[in-house]
Parts: C-alpha cells; structure tokens; sequence
C-alpha cells in the first residue's frame, strides 16, 4: 500500500519560474573579499619589478637629457670659439686679405647644426631602444622594420640623400665658401650662400643660381691660392724686341710699387716671351701673379697702362686688320643665283630620262 507514495516521490519537479532564471547572483561579501586579496596579493608580488622598471625609464631619460644638453653647449661653445678666432685674426692685415668672416660664419653654423642634429638623434635613439629594452620587449623585429623602413626610405629619397651628404663634405672638407668665384660646371659665379642641400652662387649678369650639392661634379675655386692675369700685345715683325721688353719693364716696375697695385700683385710681372711670330705681327706674353679673384682687374690696369707707354715710345699695337668691302663696286647680280642645272635643257639626257611616258593612243 506504500508504492504510490515512494512514485509520487520520486517523479519529476516543477520547473523554475522565469523570474528566478533572469534574477543575477549578486556576490557576496565573501566574494568580493577573496577578489580584494587577489589583487592586494598579485600587486605585492609584483610592485618591486614596477618600481624597478619605472626607476630604470626615470633614469634612462635623465641621463640622456642630461648628456643631450651637455653635448649641445659643447659644440656651441666649440663654435663660438671658432668665431671669435676668425674675428680676431680679420683685424690684422693678413686676415683681410685670407679669412672671410662670413664664409667662416656659415660653415661654423653649418656644421654646428650638423654635429647637434646628428648627437641628438644618437643619443636620444639609443635612449628609446634601452626603454623599450627595460620593458622586456623584443627589439629584433623592430629592428629589422626599421632597417627595411630605411632601405625603403633611402632608395626613395636618393637624390635628397645625396644632395644632404655631399653638402656635408663640402662643408667640412671646406671646399668653397661665401665670397669664393667658383665654377661648378652646371653654373658658375660668386658664392653668396652654402646650405646642406642648395648652394646659391651669383652670376656674372646678377642672376642667382641654384645649384643642388648632388649635382656637382667637380668644382673650380678661382679664389684659393693665387690667381694669374695674363696680358698678351701684339707688335709688327719688324719692332725691336729689347724695346718692347724695356718699356713693359718701365711699366711693370711703376706698377708695382703704386698702391692699391703692390697689395693685388703677389709676384712681379714678367715678360715671358714671344707667344707667336706671324709673317706680319708677333705676340708678347705678359704674366703675373696676383691675388685671389683679382686677376681681371690686374689685366685691365695692365693693359691700359702698356697702351700709354706704348703711345708714347711711338710703338704701335698692331692687330688683324679687317675685311672692308668697297661700296663703290658694282654688285655680281649673278651673286644670288644657283647654279644651273642640266635638266633646265629639255634636250639634255637628263631631262629626256626624266620625261614621263605618253601612253599609246587607243584606235577605234
């Protein structure tokens, strides 16, 4: 009689009610204590590596701020030195004629900006990658996309490159400066302006040039050293060589003992000899050394100076004579034809091969 009992026991539950299924547990006050020692317990396991690390980076900026702006004053003051010994040495004589202050200037500038620039990429680099380093990142990969980036980067900018590095040797290699005649094969003038890229140059008409530094394959300096003026007269055959000599001698001697004229000339003017000898004239070559850049002007008094001395020694400067046409003359009027030909003469055999065929007449 107790079966049913021990069924309706065991048979199944009713099911929940919607609301208890969409009802959240909410935690406990033992849960969210559990979680708090969870945290309390990982942060005391881990805040000496924090600090650690945090000191590292601190450190790492520090000294590298520190080295940046030591590194900067020094070559600062490298370059204020630099500056002052130039200004220095352009009081004297000596130095008006051989040191350019703002030529100096500029370089100074140039490579103070250079050296700067370049200590601070190095240092402060270095100081990220040891940064990223403290953090436990791998640096391997980031430095193979670097150096692909800079591949890429360098094949793409090239001609910038190349114009940035040549501008760096020239500068530091002091191949030219402001005030320098140079010729630089695609332009040439005076030098008003050196960058790292673009180095402007001033023609001779006063135009302004600008020259990229990639450009330049060769330059010629007619500013360093000395510079050589070369005068060249031209005598008749049958003048007195030894009297030609004795006069330019006489003019030479006066030249350079007259300012500003013994300060340009840097050796005595000399008569080297004969140049050429024609049947009707013969050419007398005069040379002299002379300051950088003024050798067109030694070339000028020079010349001016021989033609006076030469007028009044009744020497005459001779020189080829030019063709003069008498308008007098009556004109060729066959001057402007052509020349005949032979197939104007419809009987020539020319101008029979060149005659077309007549076709045969059709009879009907």
């Amino acid at each position: 009689m107790s079966l049913p009992a021990v069924l309706l026991a065991v048979g199944p539950t009713p099911s929940p009610s919607p609301a208890e299924t969409t009802t959240p547990a909410v935690p406990s006050i033992q849960d969210a204590q559990e979680s708090a020692n969870q945290a309390a317990s990982w942060v005391e396991q881990n805040w000496s590596t924090w600090l650690a690390i945090g000191l590292k980076v601190l450190l790492i900026l520090v000294i590298a701020a520190v080295l940046r702006v030591v590194i900067r004053r020094a070559i600062t003051k490298l370059i204020d030195r630099m500056n002052r010994t130039v200004q220095a040495v352009d009081g004297t004589a000596i130095g008006g004629l051989l040191v350019n202050v703002e030529r100096r200037r500029q370089r100074s500038q140039a490579i103070g900006s250079v050296l700067r620039s370049v200590a601070s990429f190095v240092i402060m680099g270095t100081a990220a990658l040891m940064i990223l380093s403290a953090f436990q990142i791998n640096l391997a990969p980031l430095l193979a996309s670097a150096g692909v980036a800079g591949v890429a980067i360098g094949f793409g900018a090239r001609n910038l490159v190349t114009d940035f590095l040549s501008g760096v040797f020239m500068i530091l290699e002091d191949q030219y400066g402001v005030g320098d005649t140079v010729d630089a094969g695609v332009a040439s003038g005076e030098v008003i302006e050196v960058g790292l890229r673009v180095t402007k140059l001033r023609g001779d008409n006063g135009e302004i040039w600008y020259v990229r530094n990639g450009e330049v394959k060769r330059i010629g300096n007619l500013s360093q050293g000395w510079a050589t003026a070369g005068v060249d007269v031209t005598v008749r055959s049958g003048e007195d060589l030894d009297r030609v000599k004795a006069t330019i001698d006489a003019v030479a001697e006066r030249m350079s003992r007259e300012e500003p004229w013994n300060e340009l000339l840097w050796g005595p003017i000399e008569v080297l000899g004969l140049d050429s000898v024609l049947l009707d004239s013969m050419v007398v070559r005069v040379s002299a050394k002379t300051m950088p850049g003024k050798s067109l002007t030694v070339e000028r008094e020079l010349r001016w100076r021989i033609k006076r001395a030469f007028d009044a020694a009744d020497i005459p400067i001779v020189g080829q004579a030019p063709v003069l046409t008498d308008e007098n003359s009556p004109s060729d009027p066959t001057a402007g034809m052509a020349a005949p030909s032979a197939y104007a003469n419809t009987a020539s055999p020319q101008a029979q091969a060149a005659t077309p065929l007549t076709p045969p007449s059709v009879t009907k």
